[in-house]
């Protein structure tokens, strides 16, 4: 099962893109692809070129759209690890950067200037540092547009701090996912989210910062984890509050309301049901973290999640809670993976899907175009599975800790 895509060079990418009537942009289920695939999106629209983005959560699934027929003239852009046998689609694998970043070469080669704010909340999405090597000059870009401004504070996307502290997933302290106890830990920080000025932030980001790596569970990663939200870009005239809570929306409903994020993504009047549907998300994933068992081996530690965002509460778990470099959280049907080093976890995905894959009764395939049932996926420190029924959770867990 080949899984890596060569990515079109930029020349022949841009004549495909220059001349097609139609254009199918196929993204990978994660906040980065969502705002390339909205980039390249926005490119087309000035262009008067009609465009579909659809989401496929696996490889095997981007797969099979790439594969769905088309008209001559059309053209397809694929955001994501691909199956390399399929088609001759335009690819941006997005393994060694961000997708947003190969969207924005895409779309300066095509004339059009990239919206910084979409652009570095993929860069975040991704795990990147706004600002930090390649992004350096969306920053300064947005600076200049006043579109962005560095304050204290914590990144989140709504502007009362309750409410985007409770549900966000860019960070995980006792009362995470809890608006009650999130308000009673704020008790004398904000209480008026209207009026907060530079020293409220500074205050709320330091508590934020001590209740986190504090929390009688948080490992040493917690530090490194929690910095990464702190003193976050804000952006004025978005839909959300800050650059981190964009990325933040955009990478729980990439995987629960794709068709919401992608709305959110390219521009139109979806807020409120964005938010509802982060909202959500993040209490579901912290609910869940916090009453798993965690299950620690070496090198690994396994959460037991049941019907919760699996993706999400690895991440969580490899960030705030583990002590090992990697997590499984093991859901129904479906499993993650999250690490800290990401070198491997793209052949390793593979390797383990294979295996599943052999130990899945033959009754039990789902897919006539899958392997054994099991399908995968792979992005920026992190991986997905998914499964029909008949794998055992210890199968599962002792793959994973002989191949990762």
């Amino acid at each position: 099962m080949a899984t890596e895509g060569r990515s079109a060079p930029s020349s022949s990418a841009t004549t495909a893109l220059e001349s097609a009537g139609f254009v199918r942009l196929i993204a990978r289920a994660d906040g980065d692809a969502i705002a390339a695939s909205a980039l390249l999106a926005r490119a087309l629209a000035e262009r008067d070129t009609p465009y579909q983005i659809t989401v496929g959560r696996t490889i095997a699934e981007r797969a099979r759209r790439m594969r769905a027929p088309t008209a001559d003239g059309d053209a397809t852009v694929v955001v994501g690890t691909a199956d390399a046998a399929a088609t001759d689609a335009i690819r941006l694998p997005a393994t060694d950067r961000p997708a947003a970043l190969e969207a924005v070469d895409l779309v300066r080669d095509l004339g059009t200037i990239p919206d910084p704010v979409l652009a570095l909340a993929g860069v975040v999405a991704a795990g990147g540092d706004p600002g930090a090597g390649e992004s350096e000059w969306l920053v300064e870009r947005a600076l200049e547009r006043g579109v962005v401004d560095r304050r204290p504070g914590v990144a989140v996307p709504t502007a009362d701090p309750v409410d985007g502290l409770a549900h966000s997933t860019r960070l995980h302290a006792p009362w995470s996912g809890d608006p009650e106890a999130t308000r009673e830990a704020l008790a004398d920080l904000a209480a008026d989210p209207d009026a907060l000025e530079a020293d409220d932030r500074r205050a709320i980001g330091s508590l934020v910062a001590l209740d986190t790596v504090g929390a009688d569970a948080a490992t040493d990663a917690a530090a490194e984890a929690i910095g990464r939200a702190l003193r976050p870009y804000a952006t004025p005239e978005a839909a959300v509050a800050t650059l981190g809570g964009f990325a933040d929306v955009l990478a729980a409903l990439a995987r629960t309301e794709p068709g919401t994020a992608t709305a959110l993504a390219l521009g139109h009047d979806v807020r409120d049901r964005a938010l509802e549907g982060w909202r959500d998300h993040g209490r579901r994933a912290h609910a869940a973290l916090a009453d798993a068992s965690i299950d620690r081996y070496d090198g690994l530690v396994v959460v037991d999640v049941d019907d919760a965002p699996v993706e999400t509460v690895a991440r969580l778990a490899v960030d705030f809670r583990s002590p090992e470099p990697a997590a499984l959280a093991l859901g129904e049907d479906e499993a993650a993976i999250a690490t800290r080093d990401a070198d491997a976890l793209g052949a390793a995905l593979e390797a383990i899907s294979r295996d599943l894959a052999d130990a899945v009764p033959a009754t039990d395939t789902a897919e006539p175009d899958a392997d054994g049932g099991v399908e995968y996926d792979v992005g920026h420190r992190r991986g997905y599975l998914r499964f029909g029924p008949g794998l055992e959770d210890e199968t599962i867990v002792t793959t994973a800790r002989e191949l990762l």
